[in-house]
């Protein structure tokens, strides 16, 4: 399954796909199409980003950067344009997240303005610091912008896998829910903010993250 853009108002859904939903340059293609959609939409409207079944995301396309090793500056730099992108979209956000939410797909779950996790099954994790991937001054900058120090470094520097009552005590998530509840607590989350002035609040978040927006947009 591809990821795919549901326009039902006011809760907009990403889905990201139903397999790892790792960052394919077609599923980047994908998600990219999806956000233009929501940025250039008029609608008074939310975006929900959630997947189906295991996995959030496993983050990287690993293998397709093994076989492609000179696109590695240009495929992370899209990356965090997408980073950038769901960051900065002038419309609230929300990240349902379905399952587990590894490396750079939990950096996108906290690119969104509100988390909430389901309690069953998955792991938030960013496991870069055991798979020998360190941070890029962007990605670093987004993590710390989202979560305390404490968190950030527990996070970052030791690879912890938080389950979804740790992800909620540690400040990842804002709630947490069983799956047959996520949508349900996604939307409600930001259904009510969907109104919200577009210029207004793209303006907000463009200077409250602009130092994480240049950041993520500095070479490789």
């Amino acid at each position: 399954m591809a990821a795919t853009l549901t326009t039902t108002a006011p809760v907009w859904t990403l889905n990201l796909g139903d397999d790892e939903n790792r960052f394919s340059p077609d599923w980047l293609t994908q998600v990219e199409e999806s956000l233009a959609a929501v940025r250039d939409s008029s609608e008074p409207i939310a975006l929900s980003i959630t997947a189906t079944g295991k996995f959030f995301s496993n983050g990287l396309d690993l293998d397709w950067l093994q076989a492609n090793p000179g696109e590695w500056a240009a495929y992370v730099a899209r990356v965090q344009s997408v980073f950038s992108q769901t960051l900065t979209l002038p419309v609230p956000t929300v990240c349902a997240i379905n399952g587990h939410c590894f490396a750079a797909g939990a950096m996108l779950a906290l690119a969104c303005d509100y988390r909430v996790m389901r309690t069953e099954r998955g792991f938030f994790c960013l496991p870069e610091v055991d798979i020998n991937i360190p941070f890029s001054v962007g990605m670093s900058a987004l993590i710390q912008s989202k979560v305390t120090p404490r968190t950030a470094l527990d996070s970052m520097a030791t690879g912890r896998r938080y389950d979804a009552s740790a992800a909620l005590e540690a400040g990842i998530v804002d709630a947490i829910c069983d799956v047959d509840n996520l949508p349900e607590v996604a939307h409600a989350t930001v259904a009510e903010l969907a109104g919200k002035n577009r210029q207004t609040l793209g303006a907000i978040k463009s200077v409250m993250y602009a130092d994480v927006v240049t950041a993520l947009a500095q070479p490789i």
